[in-house]
């Protein structure tokens, strides 16, 4: 990744305490989010952007000024950085208004600039009349907005957040998501934040970095790294379920088709010539292109890559229901597809039930073979 003059560019390196191998561009008014594991040194890189650590070795600029340079010994303060970092506990001082917390990061201003900067923010983060409270008295999505406030109070060159909103319930955390793309429009700063929550970063981010390890396994648009992981291991950690190994027979580029060998199966995807004839690969597909088979009515549709085998699992989630199913019925070849309640209810499923699929061509994605951990 070439170094960039504009937004945030972070580059690290080490071995310990937290192992890093990392490299991170995020342009101005973009948002990108970091998923990974836990203890997979995603908070690690937001602490050392922020200036709270320094790394081994490593590089971080914004807007083309350094901030950090190991080889050449500088490192600039936390305060010289203005970074808005909003904690995963939102790191509130319990004895202070929402006023005076978010007035805190303000203490080189004069008192009267200090409360009006603090009730602009109040009024862009819907706090209006909760300005007196204390942190005890606000509720979980109440405090994010302090925090978030309180981050970025100052005019940050860039906006940090780890877990923005993991200790809010789901009706709350629908309204941060909204109002951080509300507040998106108002700031053109680079945006980081760091989530467990797959959602979160599929509706919020412009690109997603996989990290595992302290390793960018791979960034990009969400879509992409859902529907074409670079390998199994970015599409675990964006928890696709489907994933097996194949092995690659030709390609026809007449039909626009590779032909992979799974099972007594010989699978048609879209082409992939990248993949040698021979190779062993991982594969996989979403649940949204396999196509339950109707036992009544079978359709076109049945014929592309149909496979067979019976309900494993069945799990009726409201409107949807979630099927394991068995391929040739092997428990260990387990197929996840989504249907309708109704769906099911219509073909009669029910765990050992027999049932057939299709995996449509342009669902299966092929992968270089990872060894298993």
């Amino acid at each position: 990744m070439p170094k960039s003059n504009s937004g945030l560019y972070v580059r690290l390196q080490q071995e310990t305490p937290v192992p890093l191998n990392s490299e991170i561009h995020c342009e101005p008014g973009e948002l990108i989010a970091l998923i990974g594991p836990s203890g997979g040194g995603k908070t690690s890189i937001l602490r050392i952007i922020a200036g709270l650590a320094n790394p081994a070795q490593g590089e971080i600029s914004c807007d083309g000024v350094t901030w950090l340079d190991t080889q050449k010994g500088k490192s600039v303060s936390p305060q010289q950085r203005r970074i808005g970092y909003v904690f995963q506990d939102y790191a509130l001082f319990p004895h202070m208004s929402v006023t005076q917390n978010i007035e805190a990061a303000l203490l080189h201003l004069p008192k009267a600039e200090r409360r009006r900067k603090a009730s602009t923010l109040i009024e862009i983060v819907n706090l209006t009349g909760l300005e007196n409270r204390l942190p005890r008295q606000l509720s979980g999505g109440q405090r994010q907005r302090v925090a978030l406030a309180r981050a970025l109070v100052r005019n940050p060159s860039v906006l940090l957040m780890d877990e923005p909103f993991s200790a809010v319930d789901q009706v709350t955390r629908r309204k941060l998501q909204y109002e951080l793309v509300q507040l998106r429009q108002r700031i053109k700063i680079p945006i980081i934040f760091v989530t467990h929550d797959l959602n979160d970063a599929m509706q919020l981010a412009d690109r997603i970095y996989a990290i595992s390890r302290g390793v960018t396994l791979q960034n990009g648009p969400p879509m992409d790294l859902m529907c074409y992981p670079d390998n199994a291991a970015v599409a675990r950690l964006m928890d696709l379920q489907n994933i097996f190994e194949g092995q690659v027979i030709d390609h026809d580029k007449e039909s626009d088709l590779t032909k992979v060998k799974w099972l007594d199966y010989e699978l048609q995807a879209r082409l992939q010539q990248q993949h040698n004839p021979g190779e062993t690969v991982n594969w996989a597909i979403l649940p949204s292109y396999v196509v339950l088979h109707r036992r009544l009515r079978p359709s076109r549709g049945d014929r592309e890559n149909p496979i067979h085998g019976i309900v494993g699992e069945l799990t009726v989630m409201g409107e949807n229901t979630l099927i394991s199913m068995w391929v040739n019925g092997q428990k260990e070849q387990r197929l996840s597809l989504t249907v309708s309640s109704h769906v099911a209810q219509r073909n009669s499923l029910c765990v050992d039930a027999e049932i057939s699929v299709s995996l449509l061509q342009q669902g299966i994605h092929l992968m270089p073979l990872q060894a298993k951990d």
